[in-house]
């Protein structure tokens, strides 16, 4: 009788040393699961490291050779970053880009760059930053900001060996407007094609200094560069105008007005709140630089019949936006469409010194005009 109460001590007991060993067991699988996790972390972590310190260092620090890298005007850091890697300066373009950003480097310029596979990241920045070119230009190019095609012509003619007629040939030529129109479908749109628009690409030349190191460079070359430039410009804008439902054409059309009727950087932003407000209540924008485009002429004074041209440029006789561009534009009228100042003026006008006069009524605007007008013309 006394055998069983052994017996079961005896079970227990053995039961008590398989759990123990069980539970040895599970820790030893869960140190060693958490031991691989831990030297898997340690290794990943190793290698990510050892990978974006071997990006950062120079593709061959002992290469003499120059590369000529080309960044074109507007160039931001990611294009720039691809560049670079194309080039093979540079091993990782997505790394070079976040060290840059983490540096809070900015303000590249364009240029041409004579590079090599020895520099460092930080010797590269600087290179950008301080745009020192490798080589001389033959010549540079200015074109001024309000600038309408054949005014571009003209200057281009007058550092070039290209005639104001064959450069009007080249920009006006079907075959050409297309292949932009097939290079940039998201900037150069079927808008420029309407019937109404006299040259499709009025506006879409950008307005910059531009260097060429060719003593005699093709009239693609020069007008390549400036639309390109264009694109460059408008791209940091396109999440606008689509969230407005409008265009590039659209903007470059509006900011085209800023940049003829503006006299400084201050007015663009009043002004485009006075076309704002214009537009909507709609009212004509009636801005006289729209009846001299539509005119084809330049003169000193808009008279009372011009504003009666029937042209689909003239904003006196036709509301809205005229259909193009009536000039070229620099960033600062495009970035005041963006952001216009808040107002309630739906007047302007501007003294015989260039300083505009704005004003929220009719009757204010008359006062304005009887001042800084008709009284200097007595």
């Amino acid at each position: 009788m006394e055998k069983k109460p052994q017996r079961k001590k005896e079970v227990m007991f053995e039961r008590m040393l398989e759990q123990k060993k069980e539970v040895k067991t599970v820790r030893k699988i869960v140190f060693w699961i958490v031991t691989i996790l831990l030297l898997v972390a340690l290794i990943g972590g190793f290698s990510i490291y050892s990978y974006i310190k071997g990006a950062l260092e120079p593709m061959d620090p002992d290469s003499e050779k120059i590369i000529e890298v080309e960044i074109p005007i507007g160039s931001g850091l990611d294009s720039i970053s691809e560049i670079l890697e194309k080039k093979e300066v540079i091993k990782d373009a997505r790394i070079f880009k976040y060290y840059a950003k983490v540096n809070n480097e900015a303000d590249f310029q364009a240029g041409t760059y004579g590079l090599t596979q020895s520099m460092t990241p930080d010797e590269l920045i600087k290179s950008l930053k301080t745009g020192v070119v490798y080589r001389t230009p033959a010549f540079t190019l200015t074109i001024p900001e309000g600038l309408t095609l054949d005014q571009i012509a003209e200057k281009t003619s007058e550092k070039t060996t290209i005639t104001e007629k064959q450069f009007m040939d080249y920009v006006t030529n079907e075959e050409t407007i297309q292949a932009y129109m097939t290079k940039y479908p998201e900037i150069i749109t079927k808008e420029i094609l309407a019937d109404n628009i006299r040259y499709s690409l009025e506006g879409y030349l950008f307005p910059a200094t531009y260097p060429f190191y060719e003593e005699e460079p093709s009239v693609k070359e020069v007008v390549d560069v400036m639309v390109d430039a264009t694109v460059q410009n408008l791209i940091p804008y396109q999440g606008y105008w689509t969230e407005k439902e409008k265009s590039a054409h659209w903007l470059l059309t509006f900011a085209s007005l800023l940049e003829k009727e503006a006299t400084g950087k201050s007015d663009r932003e009043t002004i485009a709140s006075v076309f704002n407000n214009r537009l909507a209540q709609g009212m004509p924008l009636q801005t006289d630089p729209t009846v001299l485009y539509a005119l084809g002429e330049h003169k000193d004074r808009v008279l009372n019949e011009d504003l009666k041209v029937e042209n689909a440029y003239n904003t006196y006789q036709n509301k809205g936006l005229p259909p193009g561009p009536i000039a070229n534009t620099g960033v600062a009228s495009i970035q005041a469409v963006v952001e216009p100042s808040s107002t309630n003026y739906l007047f302007f006008l501007a003294d015989k010194d260039g300083k505009n006069h704005f004003a929220k009524t009719y009757e204010e605007h008359l006062k304005n005009k009887a001042k800084y007008i008709d009284s200097q013309n007595k």
